[in-house]
């Protein structure tokens, strides 16, 4: 709440010298009038137009009308900001028991002038965001005030004035103002759980730092060493994280917090000339998918075929589950050709160049992934 208005520090400068000039000047003219002391009255007219500058000040705040932040961070009263507005309140709880002497419906109407600042930052279209957590650190300000007072007017040996009326008073419109409040916020107002809403952020921003650590470390376990990211994007779907790296040899994709991947796809496929036998290719698939998507192959009925004719050739090596009880199954399609350049003593080398994760529900497509 006063974060924003000390951005505007211009405006609010102005918008206080200008309501304070309002105030001051009619109360100290009518308390002259009337014979009462004027600078204690002024004072605190002067301190209720800042807290009205600052509170009701328009500014820019995200939360639509009738909104309200409900989250209670873990540091309620140790933030700058709770602490400030503690400090905003605190004056007028002190200024308003030195000229009442009545601490208690002071404390009272501190809490409850709180409560209708929130409600009018609600409510009116001043860009301002209504706080649960404003609305307490307010009403702690103005309780502390009082207090202060209370021990002020002690050390003077100034009495509270009628104590048990001041008692039965503050008690009676502590609790008429709590009934009001409870009553528009759960009838007009709409709680919005910003703290919930920045902790998720924060989480999903860290999150997908480490889910890019963990998939960059794949792409270079996959491409091997020399793999350079190129680029990355998130996806969110429900409490995962669906990470695709790109990088100058291929890209990688996988769900976070699971570390599961599920594609891959490499940039270079001219592959070497030469066939691959059936036993080169099962072996270099076993081995990729058993390091790197075991739980798609362990167990699983394997299928291997040939696409393509000479130098272009490649294989589909797919693993499937039959369907239990109904259930599609899913399937590991993995892409093998001869590595570029490679001389062996059969003369060729298989190599994974690509995968992916998916429901079986039709043939394995044809040609190049």
């Amino acid at each position: 709440m006063i974060e924003a208005s000390v951005a505007a520090v211009p405006g609010l400068l102005v918008s206080f010298l200008v309501l304070a000039a309002v105030v001051a000047v009619p109360t100290a003219l009518v308390a002259k009038a009337l014979g009462r002391p004027w600078p204690l009255r002024t004072a605190l007219a002067v301190h209720l137009a800042g807290v009205l500058a600052v509170t009701l000040l328009p500014g820019d705040a995200g939360l639509q009308g009738w909104q309200c932040d409900t989250g209670a961070p873990s540091h309620l009263f140790t933030s700058e900001s709770s602490l400030l507005n503690v400090a905003l309140f605190a004056p007028a709880g002190f200024l308003a028991v030195q000229l009442f002497r009545r601490p208690v419906t002071v404390a009272a109407a501190g809490a409850v002038l709180s409560a209708a600042v929130e409600l009018t930052q609600s409510a009116a279209p001043l860009g301002r965001s209504c706080s649960v957590t404003d609305l307490a650190a307010n009403a702690t300000g103005a309780v502390a005030g009082s207090l202060v007072g209370t021990l002020w007017l002690c050390l003077r040996h100034t009495p509270p004035h009628r104590p048990l009326r001041d008692l039965l008073g503050g008690v009676a419109l502590a609790a008429a103002g709590a009934m009001a409040v409870t009553t528009v916020f759960h009838s007009r107002v709409t709680g919005v759980n910003i703290v919930a809403l920045d902790e998720q952020r924060h989480d999903f921003a860290e999150s997908s730092v480490q889910a890019d650590e963990w998939l960059t470390s794949a792409a270079e376990g996959i491409y091997g060493s020399g793999t350079e990211v190129t680029g990355s994007a998130t996806e969110k779907n429900g409490a995962r994280l669906k990470i695709t790296v790109d990088t100058n040899r291929g890209s990688v994709s996988g769900w976070w917090p699971d570390k599961e991947l599920v594609s891959a796809s490499s940039s270079n496929r001219r592959g070497g000339a030469g066939p691959l036998s059936e036993k080169q290719v099962v072996e270099a698939a076993d081995e990729f998918a058993l390091r790197w998507v075991p739980r798609y192959a362990a167990g699983r009925e394997r299928t291997i075929r040939s696409v393509g004719d000479g130098p272009t050739r490649i294989y589909r090596v797919t693993y499937r589950r039959p369907p239990v009880g109904g259930t599609t199954p899913v399937r590991l399609a993995l892409t093998v050709d001869v590595t570029a350049g490679a001389g062996t003593r059969t003369g060729t080398e298989a190599r994974v160049t690509g995968f992916s994760v998916g429901r079986a529900e039709g043939p394995v497509p044809s040609g190049r992934p």
